[in-house]
């Protein structure tokens, strides 16, 4: 809708092909490093804040060479766990924990030898149960050192690790980053870089249209995402082609955009 009202090629803000921020690009650069010398690095940051951004760029990035199973569910329990990377290594799962994890050693070794890295990643990894985070440590142990084990999730994953009973895994995380907000000119840049990857204008939304949502996205990638794409969405329902301060504000009037506080009981 978006594509044929603006007469574009290419969607607008689309993900499936991420372009890395200067500061996301160091994060993937130094994950790369770790993923040659053997690892364990947490990718921390609010929701929004761009993490799923560099774990797709992970993914794309060159899979002939790179082998990077992930872990979404992580509200699972171990053995769980085991069956999903079971999955990703195309391995069939059955019997018990011990011989799972006996066939997903024996193939992390037949790809090391075929010259592949590995980049396991375990999402939303502050959901995960402890005593399951402690087991894939221990599993992961055993896997080829040039692997590199990537635990994605909020800062309350770094606050379950300072527990004294998780010290064996803290003690052993070889990188740890924690992705900032954006300042309000590095979000504006942001928008106006993806209207350009999509063909669009700078001038698709008004000065006031623009200075509303970085102020109401709060340094957020997601939010800014979201909410740029809703206001071009109404501005086709209202066939124009410039974002204006009423098609951002129809859309910050939905409740889920509204504080709390906002919400009428």
């Amino acid at each position: 809708m978006i594509r044929s009202h603006f007469g574009l090629q290419h969607i607008p803000f689309d993900m499936r092909d991420p372009q890395l921020l200067a500061h996301q690009q160091t994060v993937f650069d130094t994950l790369m490093v770790h993923a040659q010398q053997g690892g364990l690095c947490l990718l921390l940051g609010e929701p929004g804040a761009g993490k799923s951004v560099i774990k797709q760029a992970l993914l794309v990035h060159d899979p002939k060479r790179m082998v990077t199973p992930v872990v979404n569910r992580t509200l699972h329990t171990y053995s769980n766990t085991l069956r999903i990377l079971c999955e990703a290594f195309d391995i069939e799962y059955e019997g018990r924990d011990h011989r799972c994890e006996r066939l997903l050693v024996q193939e992390a070794f037949r790809l090391h030898r075929n010259g592949k890295m590995l980049v396991p990643i375990i999402d939303d990894a502050h959901l995960m149960p402890s005593d399951s985070l402690r087991k894939l440590r221990l599993l992961f142990e055993d896997f080829p050192r040039t692997h590199n084990l990537v635990l994605i999730g909020q800062p309350t994953l770094m606050q379950t690790l300072s527990l004294s009973v998780n010290e064996e895994i803290r003690s052993r995380v070889t990188y740890s980053v924690l992705l900032p907000k954006l300042a309000p000119e590095d979000m504006e840049q942001f928008l106006l870089d993806q209207c350009d990857r999509a063909g669009l204008g700078h001038n698709v939304f008004t000065q006031e249209a623009m200075a509303l949502i970085v102020r109401t996205c709060e340094g957020l990638l997601r939010r800014a995402r979201n909410l740029a794409v809703s206001s071009l969405i109404e501005a086709v329902r209202d066939q124009v082609r410039t974002v204006d301060l009423p098609q951002v504000n129809r859309v910050l009037t939905q409740p889920h955009w509204r504080r709390d506080y906002d919400i009428q009981s």
